[in-house]
């Protein structure tokens, strides 16, 4: 009869860590320890409160800075309303100013006319006055453009009459009741005008 033997069973040793009592197994490294675990954790918690509070401030910085922004966008609006309020009052102060000196002579010219009794003082007043008017308006680009003869424009022209006549071509401007007149080249208002057009023959009826 074979001698049976006995197995030898491992005992698993545990070993008492220093400073808190707790029973860990050998493959147990303190690194893992659940107290360690813990103060990792917490380092990470910290680090990422300190992260959103950086972020914090940041977005509100950021969020003063949108405030500080608008109320400077608003105020520049305001500014910008006022003055273009401002510049549409006083925009044609200088032209203003460029014409008084024609309404004094209109006047002037009028009132001599009256104490001398002679409407040729008048005219002649009208005349010059006229004549400066339209030497200063020049000189800010305004220009007239003749019209009488030239063939009919809608783009310049105006026909406020159409004139059955042999005496000009057809389609040509014959009479001008109202100047055209153009800003540096650029038509400001258009001239009224007559327009001729051929003269409709007489269609004989025999008898």
């Amino acid at each position: 009869m074979e001698r049976s033997e006995k197995k030898k069973i491992p005992v698993t040793s545990e070993r008492s860590l220093e400073g808190n009592g707790e029973i860990l197994s050998p493959s147990v490294t303190e690194e893992d320890s659940p107290k360690n675990k813990k103060k990792k954790e917490d380092k990470e918690i910290g680090e990422l409160k300190k992260k959103l509070e950086e972020k914090e401030k940041e977005s509100k910085e950021t969020y003063d800075r949108l405030l500080r922004s608008a109320a400077d966008f608003e105020n520049y609006k305001k500014r910008a309303a006022k003055e273009k309020e401002e510049w549409t009052k006083f925009a044609n102060e200088d032209l203003i100013k460029g014409v008084l000196p024609f309404i004094d002579n209109l006047e002037r010219a009028v009132s001599h006319a009256q104490k001398v009794n002679d409407a040729g003082v008048l005219i002649e007043g009208v005349r010059l006055t006229l004549q400066q008017l339209l030497q200063v308006l020049n000189k800010l680009g305004l220009s007239a453009f003749e019209s009488v003869g030239k063939p009919f424009d809608p783009a310049v022209h105006e026909a406020m009459l159409v004139v059955e006549t042999d005496q000009f071509e057809p389609n040509q401007v014959i009479e001008e009741f109202q100047k055209g007149y153009r800003l540096n080249d650029r038509l400001l208002r258009p001239a009224t005008v007559s327009v001729s057009k051929p003269q409709e023959k007489e269609v004989q009826t025999s008898k």
